[in-house]
């Protein structure tokens, strides 16, 4: 066999970057999750026994928060495509703070809602607010896990290991980061629709 063949069957078959491809298929199986999650949702709410109540106002600030937490790590990354690696750390650091605010609003309803008596679980607790403590807190575990990997590649940015030439963190985390808030959105319309 010719060096140049044995090469290229080394290529991954995708065509994709390996992590790429795993975080793709990850971002798929948190959207069957979902899809499993705001279905059952529906199913329940058919069969009677279901609370109404308004979702509390902050869910649309945090929802704000979460859209321009996706402006900044879209800043991030065109940052690094021209190897500004000091706007690279400011909006890696500002999407973090954003990530985090957002989940000190969401802890804010869920005790908001306590404070109108919608509860997880218990004698009082009814579905619908069963449902919604559920969607909104597996969807907060995942930005933790989005954090996470923000606070990686802004260590890895300060080791000069992000830039032009080394696109594949920032442009996984960016992607990941794009994908939970357009969960987010999604499960914040669902539940306006369906509350």
């Amino acid at each position: 066999m010719h060096p140049s063949e044995a090469l290229n069957t080394k290529q991954p078959a995708t065509g994709i970057h390996p992590l790429r491809f795993v975080l793709v298929l990850m971002m798929v199986s948190i959207f069957m999750i979902f899809a499993a999650y705001t279905s059952a949702y529906i199913v329940r709410r058919n069969e009677g026994n279901w609370l109404e109540f308004d979702l509390p106002f902050g869910f649309l600030v945090t929802t704000l928060i979460l859209a321009a937490s996706s402006v900044s790590v879209q800043w991030a990354w065109f940052a690094a495509r021209k190897d500004e690696l000091n706007q690279v750390r400011t909006a890696l650091i500002v999407t973090t703070v954003l990530g985090t605010a957002f989940l000190v609003g969401q802890w804010q309803m869920w005790a908001q809602l306590v404070g109108q008596r919608i509860f997880f679980a218990g004698t009082d607790a009814n579905p619908s607010g069963s449902f919604l403590y559920v969607l909104t807190g597996v969807h907060a575990f995942h930005l933790i896990t989005g954090l996470i990997f923000l606070l990686i590649v802004l260590r890895k940015s300060f080791n000069y290991q992000v830039h032009s030439r080394q696109m594949l963190s920032i442009g996984n985390v960016t992607i990941y980061w794009h994908y939970l808030g357009a969960l987010w959105l999604y499960l914040y319309l669902f539940l306006l629709l369906n509350h």
